[in-house]
């Protein structure tokens, strides 16, 4: 599937919900392991990302990524420098090469985070499937090596250079499709 398919399945989702198609969106392919940036239905940039390392899912405390229509609901780390640790959304004023062996070792949240909404009620929204109550995000990692390959626990993790890169492109507001191809709770 190319960004071509995301973006159809997007548009359906989006009209489903009676929602109009914000100027930025965001499609992200479990399958391929990459993410697309689309403007006016363009697609403007393409990154290489990691899903959840567990199987795909929307309920709570699977650790898998969830699928379906999302927005950006809140941009964290404005200002903070390429590699700073986030710890609960607050930046611990370390950047993770300075982390002790121990944190080191540990998928870490870096650098600039994106948090996701659920947009569609029953699947990523609501009681026991909350993208947002999951704490879901688009974040940078300190094991960019194992970007192109499942690697998370349930978020969507970039380099720290395209997290930054991404979260300079978008605003709060803007759409995520993360694909459901031959996918089911």
């Amino acid at each position: 599937m190319n960004f071509d398919g995301l973006y159809c399945e997007y548009q359906e989702a989006a009209r489903s919900l009676d929602l109009d198609e914000t100027e930025g969106v965001i499609l992200a392919s479990i399958q391929r392991q990459e993410m697309f940036l689309m403007v006016k239905g363009k697609s403007v940039k393409q990154w290489v990302m990691s899903s959840s390392k567990r199987p795909p899912s929307c309920f709570q405390d699977s650790l898998g990524t969830p699928w379906g229509l999302h927005e950006v609901n809140e941009k964290i780390g404005d200002g903070e420098p390429l590699g700073m640790v986030f710890e609960g959304r607050k930046a611990i004023g370390q950047i993770y090469e300075d982390c002790d062996p121990a944190k080191k070792a540990k998928n870490l949240i870096t650098t600039r985070i994106l948090r996701l909404r659920g947009l569609q009620a029953g699947l990523n929204s609501g009681a026991g499937m909350d993208s947002f109550e999951r704490y879901i995000y688009v974040h940078g990692t300190n094991h960019e090596n194992k970007l192109g390959k499942p690697s998370s626990s349930g978020c969507l993790q970039l380099s720290n250079l395209d997290v930054l890169e991404l979260y300079e492109l978008v605003c709060d507001g803007t759409h995520l499709w993360i694909e459901n191809q031959g996918l089911t709770n």
